[in-house]
């Protein structure tokens, strides 16, 4: 287990913690593999523009299936983690990756998810986590996630749109940044990060001529109503599957 009461307590106090090494490289390639030739991923991409104009690509779903994507949103190693972080029986969200091509791939403006799910969704507590699992090295050359450490303890702060994004105002930005420490979370293929869903972030364009892909899944608290959004798997805990995926999927 990836959950000793030390590493509970750098999360709740930081907002996040980098598990290493969580998926082995086969499974990172099987991952992989389903981003560049499967059917969920091409079917649900889309894209939004950062500040600049750049456009910003991601997919996006809300159900689990028997695929590859659910595999790993129900793998004890991720879920039962998030259960122990989060404090509490949880629900899945949703899954997406994020597709930070090379030479091309947009920033993502500093927002806390909690800024969307509250505005979209409606959740009533910030009682979400994220697993941001690492498909390529993420690195600061090609636009490693960047988190503001403890800055998940201000609340929800208010958001806006930032290209057609939804982010913090700048001012506001501006006033809070200096009192946090930035991290800069280069992360090996393979590792995750769990993060709190007031957690200030952001991440910088894509620059470099190596791709920086993740795999995110979220997380919701069980008794944590979504007021907004009227989906019934938000009320139901979410299921746990085998540690061996890659076996039972290379064995069906």
């Amino acid at each position: 287990m990836y959950t000793d009461s030390y590493t509970v307590h750098k999360y709740q106090r930081d907002g996040y913690v980098l598990v290493e090494n969580l998926f082995s490289n086969p499974e990172v390639a099987a991952l992989i593999n389903a981003v560049e030739t499967g059917h969920r991923v091409a079917q649900t991409t889309r894209a939004s523009k950062d500040a600049d104009g750049r456009p910003s690509k991601l997919a996006i779903w809300q159900d689990l299936g028997d695929d590859i994507w659910s595999d790993v949103s129900t793998c004890p190693r991720i879920v039962n983690t998030a259960r122990i972080l989060l404090g509490e029986e949880l629900s899945f969200f949703h899954g997406k990756v994020m597709l930070k091509e090379a030479k091309s791939g947009g920033a993502w403006e500093w927002h806390q998810d909690y800024g969307y799910w509250y505005r979209y969704q409606g959740f009533a507590f910030p009682r979400l986590i994220s697993a941001f699992t690492a498909l390529d090295a993420s690195t600061r050359e090609n636009g490693c996630l960047q988190v503001l450490r403890g800055s998940h303890a201000m609340g929800r702060l208010e958001h806006g749109t930032t290209g057609t994004q939804t982010g913090i105002d700048k001012e506001r930005l501006a006033l809070v940044e200096p009192i946090f420490e930035r991290v800069y979370c280069e992360m090996t293929p393979g590792s995750v990060l769990f993060f709190h869903s007031n957690l200030l972030h952001s991440s910088s364009p894509n620059n470099s001529d190596r791709d920086r892909r993740a795999f995110i899944t979220c997380y919701n608290a069980l008794s944590n109503p979504a007021l907004l959004s009227g989906r019934d798997n938000l009320q139901q805990p979410c299921p746990t599957g085998s540690d061996d995926w890659l076996g039972g999927r290379l064995h069906a």
